[in-house]
């Protein structure tokens, strides 16, 4: 607050010094007096009055008349009392001026002013995690007093889900009851936090739930997804394939999630060997095998990590082609193809060979970061089959 009063303050006084500089710093020449002006002017008149008579204007007698009053008026003028004449006011009356100026529009800022939303909002901290979780926990408190609430108890459970809190989101969305029955994501959700709670299990109510959804709304992406995983997970990987293809229906093509989810169809189709909806000959062009991991990394892997084959122009750093799925039971199948092509001008099928690597990420992000699980590169012919690719590095 002190840092933007400060130099208000010192731009109000040079703003007032500037304007009111005549009257704070006069003019070294001393003023004439009103006596001295009244004399200078009848002077001028009466030698005006004096050549109108020489000239023939005037009579004798007319000059004689106008030249006594002007006399008389001259004499009743000057013997009033002496004053200075100035330009204004005196310093005594400037300064107070100044400092009038400065106390009202003082006042009038601080009552109209913002002033006290700039000094809130100069305190005012970041956000942080431990503040989010304050008020995560102090709307727990009031939920606790209004059991009845079944709407809250469902918000608390998604904030309990942005905070990775999952065994207590469960519990909330217990809670909301007969809220979440018809509310087709909010089942999603609740059957998703159940699955990351059982270690990925859909066994169970999961399961009813993702079905639930699908009824209400049968293209939810959430519950989609859910339903492909769940009976990927169980091994059913034709129903998986149909499922999500038809959440790949809806999405945008050429994005990141469009290509995610065609590389978990490629997965689904390799593994439980069901003929590619593609071309043979475009298949051919592919690049396909099984990705294995080292026995002494085995133990880094964590549900909900994000499994990456990339596919470059040998000597050049942007993907051509990039397959990410959830990570599954190794040796994992994969299948590089037109369908996963970052750029569909320029497709994997037109080059001669690849550069391929694989890495195992916790965030699925683009940008490899430290703790990566990583493969060597591999220099690979487009179009072979059953190469073997081993995750057996940790980048540092």
């Amino acid at each position: 607050m002190a840092s933007f009063l400060i130099p208000a303050f010192l731009l109000m006084v040079l703003a007032l010094v500037l304007l009111l500089r005549p009257f704070i710093f006069p003019a070294k020449s001393s003023a004439v007096s009103r006596r001295q002006m009244n004399a200078v002017i009848y002077r001028e008149e009466l030698d005006k009055l004096e050549v109108e008579h020489t000239a023939g204007v005037i009579t004798s007698a007319d000059y004689e008349i106008a030249h006594a009053e002007m006399r008389q008026r001259l004499f009743q003028d000057t013997i009033e009392e002496d004053d200075r004449e100035v330009a204004g006011f005196s310093k005594k009356t400037a300064v107070g001026l100044c400092i009038f100026v400065v106390l009202l529009s003082s006042a009038l800022y601080f009552s109209l002013g913002d002033v006290v939303r700039i000094a809130q909002n100069n305190s005012e901290k970041p956000v942080t995690q431990e503040g989010v979780e304050k008020m995560v926990a102090e709307f727990a408190i009031k939920m606790e007093k209004d059991p009845s609430n079944l709407k809250g108890w469902a918000m608390l459970a998604r904030s309990y889900r942005i905070l990775g809190r999952d065994e207590d989101a469960a519990k909330a969305y217990a809670r909301a009851g007969s809220f979440i029955d018809s509310d087709p994501q909010l089942l999603a959700d609740y059957a998703d936090v159940l699955a990351s709670n059982a270690n990925g299990s859909f066994v169970g109510k999961p399961s009813q739930l993702i079905n639930q959804a699908l009824k209400l709304d049968p293209n939810n992406l959430m519950a989609l997804w859910l339903s492909g995983t769940a009976s990927y997970s169980s091994g059913n990987y034709k129903a998986a394939v149909q499922s999500w293809e038809r959440l790949a229906q809806q999405l945008p093509p050429n994005t990141d999630e469009a290509r995610a989810i065609q590389g978990s169809i490629a997965e689904a189709r390799s593994k439980g060997g069901l003929p590619t909806s593609a071309p043979v000959a475009s298949a051919a062009k592919g690049i396909s095998g099984k990705i294995e991991l080292s026995a002494d990394l085995k133990s880094k892997i964590k549900p909900g990590d994000i499994l990456m084959v990339i596919a470059r122009k040998p000597g050049e750093r942007v993907p051509v082609a990039v397959l990410k799925v959830p990570v599954a039971d190794f040796p994992m199948s994969f299948t590089l193809n037109d369908s996963l092509a970052m750029n569909p001008s320029a497709p994997l099928s037109q080059l001669s060979e690849a550069s391929i690597e694989v890495r195992i990420s916790k965030t699925g992000m683009a940008k490899p970061e430290p703790g990566d699980l990583i493969s060597s590169v591999q220099t690979i012919k487009v179009g072979t089959s059953n190469i073997r690719l081993l995750v057996d590095q940790v980048r540092q």
